[in-house]
C-alpha cells in the first residue's frame, strides 16, 4: 500500500499550530500532476490555502526540496519581484506527511494549460498575455539584493547544470538512450561564456503562470520554483522557447501549453526580440540553452517515468506512462537543436 499524499487530520493540526483557519480540513488535488510535485487546495472554515509537497520517497538527490523552494521565493520577494503567492508556513517535520511541504495563501486566478479562460477570445488579448509572459521574466531577472546571497554558488551555472543532470541521468534512467548521452557530451564541449547571473526560474513557461480572473492578459503569480536558482538568465529564455508552441509554426515536444498556437500569440522570434529589448541583454547562443532545456526535461521526465514503472506513483498519475515516448523525443529534439 502506498502512503497517502495528504492526511487531513495531520494537515489540520499543522495549520492549527500556525493559526491558519479553523475547523475540519478538506483537501482537493489541483493541477495537471504527472508525478512531479503535488499541489492541493486546502479549505477550512471559509478560508482557502494551497499545500505543495513532493512525491513519495525515495527521491533523487537534491530534487523536490520544498524547504529550499519556499526559501528562494521569500528571498526573491524581498529582492523586488512581487508576482508571487504568499508563503504562510513551511513544514520541515517529516512526521506530518512523510515529507517536507509548504503552504501558500490561495490566489483566485487561472492557470492556463489545455484551454484558454474567458477574456482571451481576441488576438489582441492573446498577444498581450504573450508579451506579459516575457515582461514578467524580465522582472524576475531584474530582482537583486542581499536576500539572494545564500543561493549564489561559485563557478559557471551552465557547467553546473550539465554536470548535475549528467549525474542525474545515471540515477534516473530506466533504459539506454544514446541521444541523451550525445547531448550531454555536446553541451559540455560547447559551454557558452557566462553572463552576469540573475534569479533563474528554471521551468519558465505559460503553464506555470497564474493569470488574473478579471483580466487574463495579466500574470499575477509565477508558480513552481523547484528549479529556481541564481544563474544565467538565458537558461530561462531557452526554456521558454523549448516549451513554447507558436501559431502556425514550431510545436514544442513537451506539448505542455498547446493554447499558444492560437492566433494572436507572439511567435518565438517575437518573444526573443521582446526579451532582448526589455532586458538589454545579449542572449545568444540561445540554441545551446534551448538544447539544455529539452535535455534537462528528458532527464527529469525519465525520473517520473521510472517512478511510474516501479509503481511508486499510484493510480493518481497513470499519465506518466506517456514519458515512455516523450523522453526519447525530447532527447532527439535537444540533439537536433545543438547540432
Amino acid at each position: 500500500m502506498l502512503a497517502p499524499l495528504i492526511v487531513e487530520e495531520s494537515v489540520e493540526a499543522f495549520l492549527d499550530s500556525h493559526g491558519l483557519g479553523t475547523g475540519p480540513v478538506t483537501a482537493t488535488r489541483i493541477g495537471d500532476g504527472g508525478g512531479s510535485n503535488f499541489t492541493f487546495l486546502i479549505e477550512r472554515g471559509g478560508e482557502r490555502f494551497v499545500l505543495r509537497r513532493p512525491p513519495r520517497p525515495p527521491l533523487p538527490p537534491s530534487a523536490h526540496d520544498m524547504v529550499r523552494e519556499a526559501g528562494l521565493q521569500t528571498a526573491i520577494r524581498v529582492a523586488g519581484f512581487r508576482r508571487l503567492a504568499d508563503i504562510v508556513a513551511v513544514c520541515e517535520d517529516e512526521s506530518v506527511l512523510g515529507v517536507p511541504f509548504y503552504v501558500l495563501r490561495f490566489i483566485d486566478g487561472h492557470v492556463i494549460t489545455q484551454e484558454l479562460p474567458p477574456g482571451l477570445e481576441t488576438g489582441d488579448a492573446r498577444r498581450a498575455l504573450g508579451l506579459d509572459l516575457v515582461d514578467t521574466l524580465v522582472e524576475i531577472h531584474a530582482a537583486e539584493g542581499p536576500s539572494l546571497d545564500s543561493f549564489r554558488r561559485p563557478g559557471s551555472y551552465a557547467e553546473r547544470q550539465v554536470r548535475r543532470f549528467t549525474q542525474l541521468w545515471e540515477i534516473n534512467k530506466t533504459r539506454d538512450l544514446p541521444a541523451v548521452d550525445d547531448v550531454s557530451r555536446l553541451l559540455a564541449e560547447r559551454l557558452p561564456e557566462p553572463l552576469p547571473e540573475t534569479v533563474v526560474h528554471g521551468d519558465y513557461r505559460l503553464g506555470n503562470m497564474m493569470v488574473a480572473r478579471d483580466d487574463p492578459t495579466r500574470i499575477v503569480a509565477v508558480l513552481d520554483w523547484e528549479m529556481g536558482a541564481i544563474g544565467d538568465p538565458r537558461a530561462d529564455v531557452g526554456y521558454l522557447l523549448a516549451t513554447y508552441s507558436e501559431p502556425e509554426g514550431k510545436f514544442s515536444p513537451l506539448g505542455s501549453t498547446p493554447v499558444t498556437t492560437e492566433p494572436g500569440f507572439p511567435t518565438r522570434a517575437e518573444l526573443v526580440a521582446r526579451y532582448a529589448a526589455r532586458s538589454g541583454r545579449e542572449i545568444e547562443p540561445l540554441a545551446w540553452f534551448e538544447a539544455l532545456a529539452l535535455w534537462k526535461a528528458a532527464v527529469f521526465c525519465e525520473a517520473i517515468y521510472g517512478r511510474f514503472t516501479r509503481g511508486e506513483l499510484g493510480a493518481e498519475d497513470t499519465r506518466a506512462a506517456i514519458f515512455e515516448h516523450v523522453v526519447p523525443l525530447l532527447a532527439e529534439t535537444a540533439l537536433e537543436a545543438i547540432s
